[in-house]
Order: structure tokens, then sequence, then C-alpha cells
């Protein structure tokens, strides 16, 4: 593959020019999307522009940005692609990102780690519907017979000072703040935290 140099710099947004035929789609809400991640985050994914300043990639982003008020987008400026390949391209942006999937169970350790940072997940763009379809660990709750409080009137199995081994591994039914109680759990071994 050949080098191909490459021009970032600000543009003045009235210079810009929509592709006539984008092929994509941005809502109203989407925009609004856009546009709120753009406030939170700053203006990092530049559009990219040809050498008449017709934008190939980033029209949400555009649209957005003139819903802020921007007067100046970050941009990369193409000059090295045919009338063929602007077009092959403006597609391909758009439909590659799309074929990619999402590892649920990463996302939700990831989602739970900012929900738990009080960040608004509003504005990953996921609506209610898939927050909740990837918080949903498959298993569905279902109301037994189980009653609480009379399970609290029987007897307990354990007793303070029980230990069990699990493995290599004990646990002991006590205070962990109490001396006593550790150094029974330890008997002269030493803990590595």
């Amino acid at each position: 593959m050949k080098s191909k140099e490459t021009t970032y710099y600000l543009a003045d947004i009235k210079d810009l020019i929509p592709y006539a035929n984008n092929a994509r789609t941005h809502s109203d809400i989407q925009i609004a999307q856009i546009a709120a991640s753009i406030k939170e985050f700053g203006f990092l994914s530049p559009i990219v522009i040809s050498k008449d300043n017709t934008i190939l990639c980033g029209h949400g982003r555009f649209y957005a940005a003139g819903r802020l008020g921007l007067e100046k987008v970050p941009c990369i400026k193409e000059e090295h692609l045919t009338e063929s390949q602007k077009k092959a391209y403006i597609i391909a942006d758009n439909k590659l990102s799309l074929n990619a999937g999402w590892d649920n169970e990463l996302l939700s350790i990831e989602l739970s780690e900012l929900e738990a940072a009080d960040f608004d997940l509003d504005l990953l763009g996921f609506d209610e519907k898939e927050l909740s379809k990837i918080f949903d660990d498959g298993s569905d709750v279902k109301d037994d017979d189980f009653d609480v409080e009379e399970e609290l009137k029987k007897p307990s199995f354990s007793k303070v000072g029980d230990i069990w081994q699990i493995g290599r591994h004990r646990v002991i039914c006590g205070d962990s703040t109490d001396k006593a109680v550790y150094e029974r759990l330890l008997e002269d071994k030493k803990v590595n935290l």
C-alpha cells in the first residue's frame, strides 16, 4: 500500500458541502445524540472531506456541529481518491461499522462501571430496550413459595467459630476484626495480599 498524505485542519463549517447522493440517513434523534456526544467528549472524530470540500465521512457530525452552532470543525482532507473510490468509501465507511458486533458480557461490565460512576448512559446511543437486553443475564426470576421470615426462625447450620476448608482456601464464621478469629483461621500462616 502506498503512503497517502493526509491533511488535518479546522475548516469553516460554512465551506463544507454534504455529499448529494449520501445514502446514509440521520434522524433528528441521532443528530441530537451526536451533538450531545460532541458536547460531552469534544469533537474527537474529524469529518473527512474531498479536495472540493465535499463531505465523504461525517455527515451526522456535520449536522450536529451545525445544531451546536460550531463555526469550525476538525477535518481530514483526502487528496488521492478517484471519483469511484470516493463513492465506494462513503458507502464502506457507513456499512463496515455495522458489520461489527458486541461482546455483551464485556459491554455489560463497562456499562455497569459507567453507571456506578453516575455517567449518563443516554450519551452512548443505546435506548432503554437495548440496555435492558444488555443487562439481562438470561435468567428469569421466578417467584416461589420461599418464606424468608420462616427460614430466619430456623436454627442456622453454622455457628461462630466454624471453619470450612474449600480447596486451599479457608473460611471462618466470625468477626474479622477480632484478632482471635483470624489467628484461629490462619493457624500461624502468613496472608499474601
